[in-house]
């Protein structure tokens, strides 16, 4: 037995609906948003950083700068994907999915190749007060703007926004080490400097898999 008018059943569905497809936009609108946010400081982040890097001969810093630029790459494709008709589309989100996940493989080999020129010329790291403010400033910010991300991902059932987060996240993790690498270069521990750019190589191959696969990353 049904209980109730089933028009005003199916006109509560039908509200429901629709609050649900509208909360789903204004989340998509704010991923777009949080991404030209992201983008506009990224250009900043990794003109510095890679300034500050060649400055101190920092192959982390410098890496940490040009992922600042494939960052700014991941930013973009969300707010590709949530621009006109691609906002609701499932093949949209699978192309941007992938996309991020070649823009985290794109750092890996130049990490590597720097690495190796440094040691060859026997570059090392020196203090940068450049640097260390740039990073400073993304240690504290990105963690934010990341976990923002990942979950309007998760609202959204967006790889692409999840990937971009995690990006995030990376920024600031790496900021971290590069502070680390470059006080422990200073006591004599040179090797700290490319072990940590070594790191981010590694990290940005296994999170572009799994962008790869259209899962939502997590460290």
């Amino acid at each position: 037995m049904i209980f109730g008018d089933p028009g005003v059943i199916v006109a509560d569905q039908t509200s429901q609906a629709r609050t649900t497809s509208e909360e789903w936009l204004r989340d998509a609108r704010r991923a777009r948003a949080l991404s030209l946010v992201t983008l506009v400081w990224l250009g900043v982040e990794s003109g510095l950083g890679i300034a500050a890097g060649l400055g101190s001969h920092s192959v982390a810093l410098i890496g940490w700068g040009a992922s600042s630029l494939v960052e700014a790459l991941a930013s973009l494709i969300v707010v590709w994907r949530f621009t006109g008709h691609r906002t609701h589309s499932a093949d949209a989100e699978g192309k941007a999915s992938r996309a991020v996940a070649i823009s985290f493989w794109l750092l890996a080999p130049y990490l590597a190749l720097h690495v190796a020129y440094d040691l060859q010329m026997g570059h090392r790291a020196v203090p940068s007060a450049l640097g260390a403010a740039v990073t400073a400033v993304s240690l504290v910010s990105m963690p934010l703007l990341g976990l923002a991300k990942r979950r309007l991902g998760a609202r959204l059932g967006s790889a692409a926004t999840s990937g971009e987060g995690t990006q995030n996240l990376l920024c600031a993790a790496v900021a971290a080490g590069v502070l680390a690498g470059v006080a422990l270069n200073g006591v004599g521990w040179w090797w700290a400097d490319p072990a940590m750019a070594v790191l981010l190589a590694a990290v940005a191959v296994r999170e572009g898999r799994k962008a790869w696969r259209g899962q939502s990353c997590c460290h």
